[in-house]
């Protein structure tokens, strides 16, 4: 194999895998309650990328950005899959009020849907933490 062949494969990868984080993240979103406009920010994608994507997740052609918000977005569902049994609670934490002094009684949603990325980032690594009990 040479090089080419294997950034042409390293692509396709890169490729099917945004597709299929994207196709999930999208569910996750919308078990989560987020509207389209929310979704769309939090993404970072256009509104018409984002319904074109949202139709056919195989179409998506995703930045190391965009790819990342997947990343963190999918671990924040499994970190939350983990604390909670209860699938209210898995789908609904995002949703519910949170006093801790990063959310200052914000919920974990309307800190993210603003799209910038450090809140993304600093959301989930609060996320994370409930795992190990540190919260």
């Amino acid at each position: 194999m040479n090089t080419s062949d294997f950034s042409t494969h390293k692509h396709a990868d890169l490729k099917r895998m945004g597709s299929a984080g994207l196709k999930a993240v999208l569910n996750i979103l919308e078990k989560w309650g987020c509207s389209a406009e929310q979704s769309m920010a939090i993404l970072r994608l256009p509104k018409a990328t984002f319904y074109k994507y949202r139709n056919d997740p195989s179409q998506a052609r995703l930045d190391r950005d965009q790819l990342t918000r997947l990343s963190y977005l999918l671990n924040m569902h499994q970190a939350l899959r983990i604390v909670f049994e209860n699938r209210d609670n898995v789908y609904g934490f995002m949703s519910k009020k949170n006093h801790n002094p990063y959310f200052h009684g914000r919920t974990p949603l309307e800190v993210i849907e603003s799209g910038d990325f450090g809140a993304l980032y600093e959301t989930y690594k609060r996320i994370d933490t409930l795992r190990g009990g540190l919260w």
